[in-house]
């Protein structure tokens, strides 16, 4: 008998159909995973099964009982627990106390035994593998601390099922081992797994059978041994997969950027220059500097010395506006922390940096603005229903345009892209690397900071390589390989080349 059964499930929003009677079936022990493009319908039949949305039509059996429509509570007491790509942890609470948050222990007159929920919270690291400190500020951990505590979370609830959404986007490879790891030690223990990615290797190394949704229809589903990465892919887009090189060359301009021996939180002494029109790919292990320089020149974090110069003008240190005065623009790496504004229509998201920048904030010119959405929709390819519907109605892949077009919006024309395709799908990622040499070849100079060599070979001109806060190997586009890259960003030095 199958743990899980999810038959003909079918939903609509606002009478437009995003779930079309699609079936899943998950086994005990088993990793399954779930894949398909976003809009795909994935999360919104995780959200059905879950209890956060009601199903318009089908049927759920979970452990051999049927279920009707659900709460979120419920859906947790019958051991479901879903992991989302956005974590949903209080940074200003320990460990321990995110862990027990509403199912606290208490002594006499309602005081919290805080040394048995420490305690227990120790056993379970400890039972895991996991080193994490009960008594540390969850601000204060790693991303991949943060994904560990949300699944030892669902373990205290006694999780059966966990649903993991894009569990290794900010992970390095050594905690995704670590990751599967424990994963693999549950599955002994008969807990399942459902499995969102879109990270074809990790979904062949950890994952038993697949489901391939498209459009909100169920496409196939079958056994990782029986299929190929090729075969799942093309299935995902409802084409022949497409893998060969986007980059095209490009004649470049000026100068328009110079770092010289900037040194700030978690990089020391960055020299390189950057042309109009260039591409620049930033890369290495995370931690190694790469995101940090990203984040220090959009003036969110500190630098302690050396100069930034934008256009033959210094640009003042440690100030995010000063920066975007500078005509320099940022997509950070966690949508949901630093851009979603998610009380705030896709209209509004798209326009707000506008607004911040413009010394008239008020009255907003509302056709203005509509017309400046309807050219982004267009220029962008944006699926979205309505400019008034909330950011959070768009899969990950539409909200990442919105905030690509929130830039383009001030005309800035240094463009630094933090992991730009994190959590978005197979279709997405080829949009926005056809997005980024699109932007190169109409002038504008791009700074991309990504953990996938293959996607720094799509579109960059040349290759820093970080290691240990510091560049350490600078490779022209022909000589970008996964090879050479991580040679460098694991300290291991063929020659050191010249920064320019």
């Amino acid at each position: 008998m199958a743990l899980l059964e999810m038959r003909k499930i079918q939903k609509a929003f606002n009478g437009i159909p995003v779930l079309k009677g699609v079936d899943l079936t998950v086994e005990k022990g088993q990793v399954h995973a779930l894949l398909g493009e976003n809009g795909a319908g994935k999360s919104t039949l995780m959200n059905i099964l879950t209890g956060v949305l009601t199903r318009d039509a089908g049927r759920i059996v979970f452990e051999g009982k049927e279920l009707e429509n659900i709460s979120i509570k419920q859906s947790e007491e019958l051991g479901l627990a879903f992991v989302h790509q956005e974590l949903n942890l209080f940074n200003d609470l320990k460990v321990f106390e995110n862990l027990f948050l509403n199912r606290e222990y208490t002594k006499s007159f309602g005081r919290l035994n805080k040394k048995k929920m420490r305690q227990e919270s120790l056993e379970l690291f400890e039972s895991l593998g996991v080193d994490i400190d009960p008594d540390a500020l969850v601000a204060d951990l790693k991303t991949s601390q943060k994904q560990l505590l949300e699944i030892c979370k669902a373990l205290l609830l006694n999780a059966k099922l966990l649903i993991l959404d894009e569990p290794t986007t900010s992970l390095n490879n050594k905690e995704v081992e670590h990751l599967f790891s424990i994963i693999n030690r549950l599955k002994e223990d008969g807990k399942s797994f459902i499995f969102i990615s879109h990270k074809m290797p990790e979904i062949f190394i950890i994952a038993d059978c697949y489901t391939v949704f498209r459009n909100g229809e169920f496409i196939a589903s079958g056994l990782i041994s029986e299929t190929s990465p090729q075969d799942v892919t093309s299935l995902m887009v409802g084409q022949s997969y497409q893998s060969e090189e986007v980059y095209h060359q490009r004649e470049l301009g000026e100068e328009v950027l110079r770092i010289s021996h900037l040194t700030g939180q978690g990089f020391n002494d960055i020299n390189f220059a950057a042309k109009r029109g260039e591409i620049i790919g930033l890369t290495g292990l995370q931690g190694s500097g790469s995101s940090e320089l990203l984040q220090a020149i959009f003036g969110s974090s500190n630098v302690f010395s050396g100069d930034l110069v934008a256009f033959g003008q210094k640009v003042p240190k440690n100030s995010i506006h000063k920066a975007m005065k500078a005509g320099i623009a940022m997509l950070p790496n966690n949508r949901k922390e630093n851009s979603v504004l998610p009380d705030l229509s896709i209209m509004d998201n798209m326009t707000v940096s506008e607004q911040t920048l413009s010394s008239l904030h008020f009255p907003v010119e509302k056709r203005k603005d509509t017309e400046k959405y309807d050219k982004y929709k267009s220029l962008l390819n944006l699926k979205a229903h309505s400019s008034n519907d909330l950011i959070t109605s768009l899969s990950g892949g539409n909200q990442q345009k919105v905030f690509i077009a929130r830039w383009l919006n001030t005309d800035s024309q240094i463009l630094l892209f933090d992991n730009p395709t994190q959590g978005i799908d197979v279709g997405a990622k080829a949009e926005i690397y056809q997005l980024i040499l699109d932007l190169a070849k109409s002038g504008r100079t791009i700074l991309i900071n990504s953990l996938e060599i293959p996607e720094i070979m799509k579109v960059a001109d040349r290759c820093l390589v970080f290691y240990d806060g510091q560049i350490i190997k600078e490779l022209s586009h022909d000589e970008i390989n996964e090879h050479k890259v991580m040679l460098a960003s694991v300290g291991i030095k063929e020659e050191r080349n010249e920064v320019g």
